[in-house]
């Protein structure tokens, strides 16, 4: 049983490593939650709302380690302290479900945006990197 407290703060530590990843390895566009600000939120383009996509990012980050925290305890999934293997597992999944969910949902449907392979790839990377971090963290954490 993974409590939703290891889920939250696993998905915060998960949410920072991935972002680093991204500001070192991105193209120093603006998230897509900025772009999602600047459409539902805001009256100026994607690039004015950094700050509030990158909380947005974070507050994603953390719900969803929590979600993965109730669910895999839900599911019955080997996750949590002394099942490391099957924690990153189950995270690497997670983080590819999260990928595919952010492209094919939040990128195509709800923003209408088609990025090119190459954001796409790097999008993908740092949703995996999320996972591994997230399933890791699942199992080590000492909550």
């Amino acid at each position: 049983m993974v409590s939703i407290l290891t889920g939250l703060i696993a998905g915060l530590i998960a949410t920072v490593v991935m972002t680093m990843f991204m500001m070192t390895m991105g193209d120093d566009s603006p998230p897509p939650t900025a772009a999602l600000w600047a459409k539902y939120v805001g009256d100026e383009g994607p690039e004015a709302y950094m700050k509030q996509g990158m909380l947005l990012h974070m507050l994603y980050g953390v719900g969803a380690g929590a979600a993965f925290a109730v669910g895999a305890t839900a599911l019955g999934l080997a996750v949590g302290a002394g099942a490391l293997v099957g924690s990153v597992l189950w995270g690497l999944a997670f983080g590819l479900v999260l990928m595919v969910g952010g492209m094919m949902f939040w990128m195509r449907i709800v923003l209408a945006m088609e990025p090119d392979p190459k954001t796409m790839t790097a999008f993908g990377f740092f949703h995996v990197v999320y996972g591994v971090v997230l399933g890791a963290g699942i199992a080590l954490l000492p909550v």
